[in-house]
């Protein structure tokens, strides 16, 4: 009997003691989780802006010759013998037979540069 009641006297309060610091901590826990699991979805989640920006074909600069090919004006690549349609025709008369730099985006199914600006080199 007397190993009995040391027994209990001895566990009882680290019993106790440990329940007090279980159940005290459980708040501090319940409030921070929901703060935590918050900021992690909003870490994971791209922004919208990024989203759009990479499905948005970006614009490039293209040089060469403006020529003229049957009744379009065209841009031949120099280096590459690389021939490009230009949406903007208006535009490119301007520079026939003149090297220069074609800023838009490349539409590479069908070849043609949507031109931005064109500019002598």
């Amino acid at each position: 009997m007397k190993k009995v009641e040391f027994a209990l006297s001895t566990l009882l309060p680290i019993m106790a003691v440990t329940a007090v610091l279980y159940f005290a901590s459980q708040p501090i826990l319940a409030q921070s989780s929901p703060d935590s699991s918050r900021n992690n979805a909003s870490q994971q989640q791209p922004m919208p802006n990024d989203q759009n920006m990479s499905n948005a074909p970006s614009e490039k600069t293209f040089s060469g010759k403006i020529v003229k090919s049957g009744d379009k004006y065209v841009l031949k690549d120099g280096d590459n013998k690389t021939t490009y349609q230009l949406d903007d025709q208006q535009k490119a008369q301007d520079f026939l037979n003149k090297a220069v730099k074609v800023t838009g985006t490349l539409d590479a199914s069908t070849g043609t540069i949507r031109v931005s600006a064109i500019d002598p080199v």
